[in-house]
């Protein structure tokens, strides 16, 4: 969830910081006064779109941070962040967006520089912001298939698993097919090359492990002359009369002399004896070197030739040899089962009409599981909409039969007949307002908890309601509220009872100086704010009693929700 918020120099915020708890958070406070600025300021944090005018008038540029904790260390905004190399801590992210007066921005996580496409990546799977005009996830056609799947998710998934499979294995052979069925020009001219690159690689008959040979061969004439010294003088220091080898013979004649005295002293004369015999072999061997070794620089030539031979086919056809080697392989399998063209295409037609209708067996049995499900999400989501008072209110997953893809043969839509006679309509068509707002609250309190979301964000969703309904509305966002944090900008007495913690926000003047200030309120406090929401600035003894009322049937209603989790 998100535990902290810094923002400077945005909008009318010249500087604020604000502490979040779990649960509902609701923000109230005069229109105009800057609630919306919040939001705004959240959403450009998590990879919104960014711009020069939210920077405060006078100011070079307006910086957003903000701490995000979450109690599981496999919650999916860490898995993304981590896939980018983020070093993470106690399952925290801590997010910095910097947005320039010149129009410039740059985001971090963690400290480390990325950029706002994976910002906002990441940002989808910390937060959701639902706004009553905005397209979000829930209005997106194209996201419907994968809600279904997630509501279905323990009676799909293997399923899914298993269809990918064979659906990748189709498209392989598709794909292998198509090069077959081109324009045979096009094959001639693919059958030349290919040739032409299993001559080149033949030709240089290479081995493996030759280039690393090659390269110590190299070393050894390039660093001729350092090489003869060295071996020259470290024969002349093992064979000199006075060092080396006669040095260590008659210090092991010496303790030969008196072994039989002290166990210890046969321990030294065999040390000295096993290192005399090993400098002894190395004298030997360095002479037989020095007398071998001479400078030959055809070989050189010869060698810096093949070298550079291997090289060039490295530059066409692999990182090394092996990779060379491998792709003359890849070429003659290619080459043969061009000219032998129509046993090929014969063979890979099968196996693609096998595999086609694998696929479709498969699609349409995970089309069926879907379709059965999806009778279970239409109910409960109308159950939802009959507790907000949408009693006739009709839900529909509306499917379609598509060519096979990734997800099978199904494209769905939500659909919805908010009255008795109306036709089903697209979600994303639905009319605006307190229905509209009725709607997704159904669907988010279905959704919430398994979108993975740590914190959704309601701004004034609940506008165009009152009575019953706004009251249903404040229980259905505690709802959720107690599956994920839920911060919520409200006009709605009914919802700010309802809250956890309650924030006000206020428009301050000072001669030419405008800033926007957020305040957390006490109880005492929360009553004359909520007592104005119900009557206008006059608030009165009568008011007051009527907000105490509210505060209690808020908790009664809190405990009732909480013991049904």
């Amino acid at each position: 969830m998100l535990v902290e918020l810094s923002i400077k120099n945005f909008a009318l915020i010249d500087k604020q910081i604000l502490n979040f708890s779990g649960g509902l958070t609701v923000l109230t406070g005069e229109t105009g006064a800057g609630k919306s600025i919040i939001i705004d300021a959240i959403g450009v944090l998590v990879g919104g779109r960014a711009s020069a005018e939210f920077v405060r008038h006078g100011e070079e540029k307006a910086i957003i941070e903000g701490l995000f904790q979450f109690e599981e260390d496999d919650h999916p905004a860490l898995i993304a962040a981590q896939s980018l190399d983020i070093e993470i801590e106690e399952n925290a992210l801590i997010v910095r967006r910097v947005l320039a007066s010149n129009g410039k921005s740059s985001c971090r996580i963690n400290g480390q520089l990325v950029r706002v496409s994976e910002l906002k990546q990441i940002g989808l799977k910390m937060l959701d912001i639902h706004g009553q005009h905005e397209h979000q996830a829930l209005m997106d056609a194209t996201l419907h298939l994968s809600l279904l799947d997630q509501f279905i998710a323990n009676e799909i998934n293997d399923d899914l698993v298993e269809y990918r499979e064979v659906y990748h294995r189709y498209l392989q052979i598709k794909q292998e097919l198509n090069r077959y069925t081109t324009n045979d020009q096009l094959l001639a001219q693919k059958l030349d090359l290919l040739k032409f690159q299993v001559d080149e690689i033949s030709k240089a008959d290479l081995q493996i492990g030759e280039e690393e040979q090659l390269i110590e061969e190299k070393n050894q004439l390039n660093n001729f002359e350092k090489i003869q010294t060295g071996l020259q003088n470290a024969y002349t220091a093992l064979s000199a009369e006075e060092s080396g080898i006669a040095t260590i013979s008659a210090a092991m004649q010496e303790i030969r002399a008196i072994a039989d005295y002290h166990e210890q002293y046969q321990a030294y004369a065999e040390s000295l004896a096993n290192a005399y015999y090993i400098l002894e072999d190395t004298s030997y061997s360095l002479r037989r070197d020095l007398d071998s070794f001479e400078f030959d620089s055809k070989r050189l030539m010869i060698v810096e030739a093949r070298l550079d031979e291997i090289q060039q086919l490295k530059r066409k056809y692999g990182s090394g040899i092996e990779q060379i080697l491998a792709h003359l392989q890849a070429s003659g399998l290619e080459i043969e089962a061009i000219e032998n063209k129509e046993s090929h295409l014969a063979e890979l037609t099968n196996q693609f009409e096998t595999q086609q209708a694998k696929v479709k067996e498969k699609a349409a049995h995970i089309s069926q599981i879907r379709k059965h499900w999806a009778k279970t999400l239409e109910q409960q989501i109308e159950q939802q909409l009959q507790e907000l008072y949408m009693e006739k209110a009709q839900f529909f997953v509306q499917f379609s039969d598509i060519a096979p893809t990734e997800t099978g043969i199904d494209s769905i839509e939500f659909y919805i007949a908010a009255n008795p006679g109306e036709p089903p309509k697209p979600l994303a068509k639905t009319a605006s307002g307190g229905e509209l707002s009725r709607i997704m609250l159904a669907i988010k309190t279905i959704f919430s908890h398994l979108q993975g979301v740590a914190t959704i964000i309601f701004d004034e969703i609940d506008s165009g309601v009152s009575g019953r309904v706004a009251q249903a509305i404040a229980e259905k966002i505690y709802r959720i509220s107690l599956n994920a944090q839920v911060l919520c900008i409200s006009h709605l007495p009914h919802v700010a009872s309802m809250a956890d913690t309650h924030l006000f926000i206020a428009k301050e003047q000072n001669q030419d100086h405008t800033a926007t200030k957020v305040f957390a309120l006490s109880e005492p406090e929360r009553i004359i704010e909520i007592g104005k929401m119900i009557s206008g600035q006059d608030v009165n003894a009568h008011t007051e009693e009527h907000v105490k009322q509210m505060f209690y049937q808020a908790d009664q209603i809190k405990h009732k929700l909480q013991s049904l989790q």
